[in-house]
């Protein structure tokens, strides 16, 4: 039986957002880790790089909102603002910094693996904010996900403790996050797409990240007088982060969150390759 032009042509629109969503995810971690790794570009500054990309994308987040009008921006009260998009902001700035923050101690292999507990965080917060209801079968297969990452971890061959607890706090604060989101704004009927995400969250994590920044990075950068900002590493590696979330938007959009899920795994194995070749 013929396959009809529509149906090839959809395939391959499909399998090119996959590739680019694959590529643009791939070159952040990897970007990501050449930047704070102390053996590579050796900028050990993960609260800094996290406040440079949520500069960088609120900005042009708001052009693109405000100025260009790409996509409607989301009726919104002040009230709902502060308690709804405020706390996933929050813990959005501390997954991120945790998050960049492993990447100076771990390897980008173990980080991917490391970050396959969490689907069991976000089932775990999920049952305990009543948000899931708890299934025998369910937290059989979270325990089994679990032993896989134990062993991986026992096996790893530049364990760092610290590097590993930072990531942990990174897997539950983002698995919080995205259960508030479900809470707090999907129960609400407001549904913010990558755009409209970073135009009201990235400038609330912007906030939440100088704090710990002031006190942690920013007397070290102050007294580090041979510190310059360069702009061609920064400013491709943040349009780097912004078109990731542009692309996730398609990916999702046009296919399907399934087809993610199913093209993150392909990443994984590509970034673990990547890291022990």
């Amino acid at each position: 039986m013929a396959v009809s032009d529509g149906v090839v042509k959809k395939v391959i629109l499909s399998y090119t957002y996959v590739a680019i969503w694959i590529f643009l995810s791939f070159t952040v971690i990897v970007y990501n880790k050449y930047i704070l790794d102390r053996k590579m570009y050796n900028w050990p500054y993960p609260i800094s790089l996290t406040m440079i990309h949520m500069a960088f994308c609120s900005s042009l987040a708001y052009v693109l909102v405000r100025v260009f009008k790409l996509v409607e921006p989301v009726s919104m009260s002040r009230d709902l603002y502060l308690k709804s998009v405020v706390p996933i902001g929050a813990l959005y700035s501390l997954s991120l910094w945790f998050s960049n923050s492993a990447y100076i101690y771990l390897s980008v292999s173990f980080i991917q693996m490391l970050k396959a507990l969490m689907p069991v965080a976000v089932y775990s917060i999920g049952v305990l904010f009543k948000k899931e209801g708890f299934k025998n079968e369910t937290m059989a297969n979270m325990i089994s996900i679990s032993l896989g990452v134990a062993v991986a971890a026992y096996g790893e061959a530049k364990f760092d403790t610290w590097g590993v607890t930072l990531q942990l706090m990174a897997v539950a604060f983002e698995a919080t996050r995205l259960v508030l989101i479900q809470i707090l704004l999907n129960s609400k009927g407001i549904s913010l797409n990558p755009i409209t995400s970073l135009y009201y969250i990235a400038p609330c994590c912007l906030v939440f990240l100088s704090v710990p920044w002031l006190i942690v990075e920013y007397p070290s950068l102050r007294d580090n007088s041979s510190f310059h900002l360069d702009f061609a590493i920064f400013g491709t590696n943040s349009l780097c982060a912004f078109a990731l979330n542009l692309a996730v938007f398609l990916l999702v959009g046009k296919t399907s969150a399934l087809t993610m899920n199913v093209a993150g795994v392909v990443k994984d194995w590509l970034l673990i390759a990547f890291s022990w070749s």
